[in-house]
């Protein structure tokens, strides 16, 4: 079996976790009757047992994971952070209006799947046939995937038992108390470091593992991220000992900079098109910067990311504070910049904007139907409807859909045309050169900015069948420059040099003026954010550098998963979460059953409200609803039955 397509099998595997002493899937292989004591003796037995552990990045906990759809997917960690939203009328932030609901079980405290894994696996290294170097190998493919899920389980818990043998009902250790966050953190750092130097050479391990799959590089990427994490959270929970975090990041971050120097520009012609098709490329293994890649192929493991998004069943959209935070193409931001042409036309909400919003909403414009049969069309007479149409790249084939990226106008999964965007799902008819349309139940959003970031035109699509087979990245470079930057920013050596190897390579790439550090003074960016320590409910104003080195975190790494940890090692949680939620300014003859924001009263203008027009109404503002984020946040609940097995487990402070 070609272990190039690894990630493929993950599906396969998963279900396949250690019950007990036997392996069922390895009985399969024609060898011999396996074991506990026999099937620990090759090389290639390591190799098949640790196969399901590449499940962690496809695994729901980790909200980085690549998921597949929807709000299951990696959107979900920016929808918790309150970068974006979901769609539904009832689907307001669960952490913004405090309906968090008691952990029974679950919520992610698991030590029985992945550890267990990987701690049957180390126990029986050292008796087993390899040479010294294919046990050290082994040792720290172990220990990467060990570390890789005590992340998660740190980042939620704090405190967490350390597991690191196997263990069954009668051990004692499965009755452990947790162990002080600092503690278990170390020992996670100490086993990356330990990874870096003894993971085998990838020149020579690539050919006997595949090549995507753990090497060097990948520990240092999940270093990186850890690293960066700790440091901060340890920073602004004000817990200390956070110098040798940052200092790790910025090892570890420098030396995968040098080694991977070149950044994608993409292949479509699209403005920032190295960052969209980072998502939307058949083969990951062609692009500069990938790490690491969860593969998707039609014969073996297909998904279907990009046809959910073009069904009426995605409901991941922005809402307009998140909106303004894209910079404008000259760098400056929307408070400051000449080229920003305001936010009460659709229109000139995006115009002269940072390419890469273009990339993550679907751009507005409308189109004449062609022949009547939903598959071809024809352009308005209004040049305005045709602005992202044709920056984008003219969808010139409806009716026979898989040429090119990100085209305009979308259709559906089956073809079918989307006549106009923002297609708002509840608004009203609207006439296009004499000829009436209502809303299409398909590509629809409520805030008017439908986020579509999986999307393309190359991939099959059909209904609710998995023909989808774009990869998607694990790790890349990009996150490692976004850690970089901020780590040096936090030991105050961030400087003009570092914003030219960090920042400026990715607005570069993206097609937005280079960051210019000795511009960037307090009334740079007048909306700034804030953070929270411990008893101030007030708020500090952020750094105005360390803003904007965070803007960019934020904007590009948007839609993947990070902000949930990165508002919370920040104690930004109240900025984001808490801010009222709505949607694009619109008159309000356009709204059908939508409403109007009353931004005095944060609730809804009503149907027959006063308001002629204004921003879209998606929910009520949580702070004047007596709601908003609170402290226990920042940690989860430890499950109840996990207590109740466990009597020397103790609970997280606010859930008791």
């Amino acid at each position: 079996m070609n272990m190039k397509k690894i990630l493929l099998f993950l599906t396969l595997l998963t279900g396949m976790l250690l019950s007990g002493c036997n392996d069922s899937f390895l009985e399969k292989y024609p060898v011999t009757s396996l074991t506990q004591e026999n099937a620990f003796r090759s090389y290639d037995n390591f190799k098949a047992f640790m196969w399901p552990c590449y499940g962690m990045f496809s695994n729901t906990t980790i909200a980085t994971s690549i998921t597949d759809v929807g709000r299951s997917s990696h959107y979900l960690g920016d929808v918790y952070a309150g970068f974006l939203n979901q769609r539904g009328a009832s689907s307001q932030n669960k952490y913004a209006f405090q309906t968090v609901t008691n952990a029974t079980s679950g919520n992610g405290w698991d030590f029985s799947s992945f550890i267990r894994r990987v701690n049957l696996m180390l126990s029986h290294v050292d008796a087993s046939d390899m040479t010294e170097a294919e046990k050290n190998h082994w040792k720290a493919v172990g220990y990467f995937f060990h570390s890789f899920w005590y992340m998660e389980l740190i980042d939620r818990f704090g405190d967490v038992p350390w597991i690191d043998k196997p263990l069954d009902e009668t051990s004692e250790e499965a009755y452990a108390a947790r162990m002080p966050r600092f503690e278990v953190a170390d020992k996670v750092l100490e086993r990356l470091l330990w990874a870096e130097e003894n993971i085998g050479d990838a020149a020579v391990y690539n050919k006997k593992d595949g090549s995507n799959t753990i090497n060097r590089d990948c520990v240092r990427a999940a270093l990186s991220r850890f690293t960066l994490r700790e440091a901060t959270w340890r920073k602004y929970h004000e817990m200390g000992s956070y110098d040798k975090y940052f200092t790790e990041c910025i090892r570890v971050s420098k030396l995968l900079i040098a080694d991977y120097p070149t950044l994608f520009y993409g292949t479509d012609g699209q403005p920032a098109a190295g960052y969209g098709e980072m998502w939307t490329s058949e083969d990951l293994s062609k692009v500069q910067g990938i790490i690491l890649y969860h593969q998707w192929l039609e014969t073996i493991k297909p998904g279907h990311a990009c046809y959910y998004e073009h069904t009426s069943s995605h409901d991941i959209e922005m809402h307009q504070g998140t909106v303004d935070l894209y910079l404008c193409k000259d760098g400056k931001t929307i408070s400051h910049s000449d080229l920003y042409q305001g936010d009460k036309d659709i229109y000139s909400t995006f115009r002269n904007r940072d390419p890469r919003m273009y990339h993550t909403i679907m751009p507005p414009y409308r189109v004449k139907d062609g022949k009547g049969d939903y598959t071809t069309w024809s352009y308005t007479s209004d040049p305005a409807d045709r602005e992202y149409i044709d920056l984008m790249g003219a969808n010139e084939s409806c009716s026979n859909p898989g040429i090119g990226m990100k085209r305009l106008p979308g259709q559906n999964w089956s073809a079918s045309l989307v006549r106009r965007v923002p297609n708002l799902q509840g608004g009203a008819q609207y006439t296009i050169e004499g000829k009436k349309y209502g809303p299409h139940a398909y590509v629809a959003c409520r805030s008017g900015y439908y986020v579509w970031k999986n999307w393309d035109n190359w991939e099959e699509n059909y209904n609710a069948a998995r023909m989808n087979t774009a990869d998607k990245p694990v790790f890349k470079i990009e996150e490692i420059l976004l850690n970089y930057a901020e780590a040096m920013c936090e030991t105050n050596q961030f400087t003009q040099t570092v914003a030219g190897e960090t920042i400026n390579k990715l607005r570069k790439r993206a097609g937005v003026a280079d960051m210019v550090v000795a511009q960037i003074d307090a009334d740079f960016d007048p909306n700034r954010g804030k953070y929270y320590p411990k008893g101030n409910d007030n708020g500090i104003l952020v750094d105005p550098i360390l803003w904007e080195i965070r803007r960019e975190r934020i904007i590009e790494l948007m839609g993947e998963g990070f902000g949930f940890y990165d508002v919370r090692r920040w104690r930004m949680a109240p900025w984001f979460v808490n801010m009222q939620q709505k949607g694009m300014w619109i008159s309000k003859s356009e709204l059908g059953t939508l409403t109007l924001l009353n931004e005095t009263t944060g609730t809804s203008d009503g149907v027959n409200g006063s308001m002629t027009e204004g921003y879209i109404y998606l929910f009520n503002d949580p702070l004047k609803e007596g709601k908003g984020w609170l402290e226990k946040y920042y940690l989860y609940q430890v499950p109840l039955e996990e207590i109740a097995l466990n009597p020397n487990l103790t609970q997280n402070p606010g859930w008791e």
